[in-house]
């Protein structure tokens, strides 16, 4: 059964009203001309088309003002820890870092200055960045925090063709379109998006062709421990292989960092899981609809990671390792890491980073959900 939640979300300005209108006036015209479309397709629009989308548009998305709160913004010890993990990865080579998708920029601003007191500054901090509103917060930050002294940082609009180092996509993939499906007796049947008699966005079952991620979900069926039963409603990451492929491509030497929520295969399309894991965020309420104010809400599917297991290993990447976010901050010293800071802190400090460590690292929390995992070509 396709399930249409309306949530009760705070009501957003005038303003923001108007922008949601229009976007979802472009979104119904494209439907309008071109008939029902995929929901891949309506996250493109939602998220990412030009002066309207989420991601583009001039909303404030992070943080306790925004829709959601990052890891990096929790505390600076996650961005500690990955910068302990880059400095494995210069060792043998002289190597930058590439941040794909940066935020509001303080990961990078807390990763360079653990470099800088490890004394393994790269040479090149680069940042690729598709939001001009968050391109120049992130702008802003680093040149009010002084790290824009501490190394050459540059923005890109696009993947270099060439690049040696580490690559860091914190919570990249989640935001990517996927295709939504239901298994039916016949078929695996792609939930595509329709306009009803009401004017509003619906979900529908696509009479379409199969495609060539319907043959991938199909295949599944056949490997998967308990398979997807009738009525299974989920969602299929379609890009990935060519997402993995581009960084292929401009990694020369170096290691890829992925972090994001997700899980292996057989856990993801679980048959308890029969909903999928689409997600959205909104002024830090979370509920299932994408419909809602599109344009105002992130939109967000966990990740396969055995889907981009198999694509790095197609590209010839090695996957060096794969753990949950816990384990990962755990090996990566964050205990020590806080030891330092609390040496000569007061109690409320005390307090505050036991609280951030727990958050970032319990099972309850992002410590189990989150998971990380590297590519290598060294």
């Amino acid at each position: 059964m396709l399930r249409q939640n309306v949530p009760k979300l705070p009501l957003p300005s005038t303003e923001a009203l108007e922008h949601s209108a229009a976007l979802l006036d472009l979104i119904c015209q494209e439907i309008k001309s071109k008939g029902a479309i995929s929901f891949a397709r309506y996250m493109e629009l939602a998220l990412y088309a030009p002066g309207l989308g989420y991601y583009v548009a001039g909303s404030h998305k992070l943080g306790k003002s925004g829709d959601f709160v990052t890891a990096p913004l929790i505390s600076p010890l996650f961005s500690a820890c990955i910068a302990r993990q880059a400095c494995e990865i210069f060792m043998p080579i002289a190597g930058d870092i590439l941040e794909l998708g940066a935020g509001n920029g303080q990961m990078a601003v807390d990763i360079l200055r653990t470099l800088a007191s490890m004394q393994q500054l790269p040479a090149h901090y680069y940042i690729l960045e598709v939001s001009p509103e968050l391109r120049a917060r992130q702008q802003e930050l680093m040149q009010k925090e002084g790290v824009d002294k501490l190394t050459s940082i540059i923005w890109l609009d696009q993947l270099p063709t060439h690049f040696c180092g580490i690559i860091i996509a914190n919570e990249v993939l989640d935001a990517m379109p996927v295709h939504r499906f239901m298994v039916t007796e016949q078929k695996i049947a792609e939930v595509g998006v329709i306009i009803n008699e009401q004017s509003q966005l619906q979900w529908q079952l696509l009479p379409t062709a199969t495609q060539a991620w319907q043959q991938q979900v199909a295949s599944y069926q056949t490997t998967l421990p308990q398979p997807m039963p009738t009525g299974y409603i989920s969602e299929i990451n379609a890009t990935i292989p060519a997402f993995v492929a581009s960084l292929s491509d401009c990694l020369q030497q170096g290691a890829i960092l992925l972090i994001d929520y997700g899980f292996e295969r057989d856990t993801y399309y679980h048959p308890s899981r029969n909903q999928g894991t689409l997600m959205c965020h909104y002024r830090h309420y979370a509920h299932d609809n994408p419909f809602f104010y599109p344009g105002l809400q992130d939109i967000t599917a966990h990740v396969d990671f055995t889907a981009i297991e198999q694509a790095a290993v197609a590209q010839q990447l090695t996957v060096a390792g794969y753990a949950s976010q816990a384990q990962f901050l755990l090996g990566m010293g964050i205990l020590e890491e806080a030891t330092l800071l609390l040496q000569q802190a007061d109690e409320i400090t005390r307090l505050r980073l036991s609280q951030q460590i727990q958050q970032l690292t319990a099972p309850h929390e992002m410590g189990e959900l989150f998971k990380v995992m590297l590519l290598t070509r060294l």
